[in-house]
């Protein structure tokens, strides 16, 4: 019997059942299936597949590609370093987020944020395996716990673009089809709140399409967006605006006129001439180069390098400048932007209420 001090006063785990030849950690699993001893029919077979569409619709495509990816560079790690991931080890992983935080050689150290995600993004890989990642064991937990201590920083906020600022933004567009839907995009973007995902995701219609979050009813008095969002579903009221050119329900109908869109996503590419809107969603990506771009064109923050400018502004600048500039009852911009919290949407009214309360001289100095 080994007496080692490794397996002395411990049960160890079974050794992992042999996988067959050409089988990889890699491979998708396969959470849902008859169980083994049932006899395999059309009807289950069926049932079963119907039960995996509701699987993957159960967390966000861009969080499943996300996770796809950590296990796919979990694994190839442990490859790299002559260990298996399965069965799920917490020493392993303990290893394996300390080199992320500290890596050897030109690999960039990852913040704090991006290593707990993969972390999250691990975890998730093993539970769909059958398997369980206990985060809280020691191996784990304490190494965490010291990676925080030592390379947290606070969040890097990206800045909110104020109403002055989407105007010179807006003035950047030129007046084709190009034009109209990136005017459009950014009055709905910042009026609604929305993130770049959610803007992407729009159909002109009730479920026109299957990878639909939402679609856009245009009133008498505004647009009603019905949005599948983190925290379900919600309805966003965009109210039209004082003038045309900033109003975000005009930029949207000019859009959908002269597109010609009646059907099917809302935000499309334009054809190479420039002439024709194409059926082709477009990606979260194209709202974070249109604000980044459209920053740089109206000269934002002038007195900034170029390089610090760009890392300054994103989507999400669109869904901040709201918060910090409307104001009126933070009840009504938490419902806005779908928080579930007061407390998340005061993080986003920084700028509008930095310094208008001077504790220091109601205290008397």
């Amino acid at each position: 019997m080994d007496r080692s001090p490794r397996n002395s006063g411990r049960l160890t785990k079974a050794p992992p059942e042999p996988r067959e030849q050409g089988e990889s950690p890699d491979r998708e699993p396969d959470p849902i299936a008859p169980p083994a001893h049932v006899a395999g029919s059309g009807t289950l077979d069926r049932l079963a597949e119907t039960a995996r569409d509701y699987a993957r619709q159960a967390v966000a495509t861009n969080t499943l590609k996300a996770y796809a990816r950590d296990w796919a560079q979990f694994t190839r790690w442990c490859r790299m370093r002559g260990a298996d991931p399965l069965p799920p080890s917490p020493e392993l992983v303990g290893l394996h987020i300390a080199d992320l935080a500290a890596p050897r050689g030109k690999a960039r150290a990852l913040s704090v944020a991006s290593i707990e995600r993969r972390l999250a993004g691990i975890g998730w890989n093993y539970a769909q395996r059958g398997e369980r990642l206990d985060r809280k064991d020691r191996h784990i937990a304490t190494v965490l716990a010291g990676i925080r201590r030592r390379h947290a920083r606070p969040p890097l906020q990206k800045e909110a673009l104020l109403p002055e600022d989407l105007r010179a933004m807006l003035a950047t567009l030129p007046h084709d089809l190009r034009g109209l839907r990136d005017r459009a995009i950014l009055l709905i973007g910042f009026a609604g709140g929305l993130r770049r995902s959610e803007i992407v995701r729009l159909d002109h219609g009730r479920e026109d399409t299957p990878d639909s979050g939402g679609w856009v009813e245009i009133l008498e008095d505004g647009a009603l967006i019905t949005l599948r969002g983190k925290t379900g579903w919600r309805e966003v009221e965009i109210a039209r605006g004082s003038t045309d050119p900033t109003c975000p329900v005009h930029a949207l109908t000019q859009w959908l006129h002269y597109a010609r869109i009646d059907f099917g996503p809302l935000f499309v590419a334009v054809s190479r001439n420039g002439r024709k809107a194409t059926a082709d969603r477009l990606s979260d990506k194209h709202v974070a180069r249109l604000v980044k771009r459209c920053a740089a064109e109206a000269g934002l923050r002038p007195e900034l390098p170029v390089e610090e400018r760009r890392r300054l502004y994103s989507g999400h600048s669109l869904r901040a400048g709201l918060a910090s500039s409307a104001e009126i009852d933070e009840r009504h911009i938490q419902k806005q932007l779908g928080h579930a919290s007061a407390e998340m949407t005061r993080r986003y009214q920084r700028r509008r209420d930095r310094f208008r309360i001077n504790l220091t001289r109601a205290a008397g100095l």
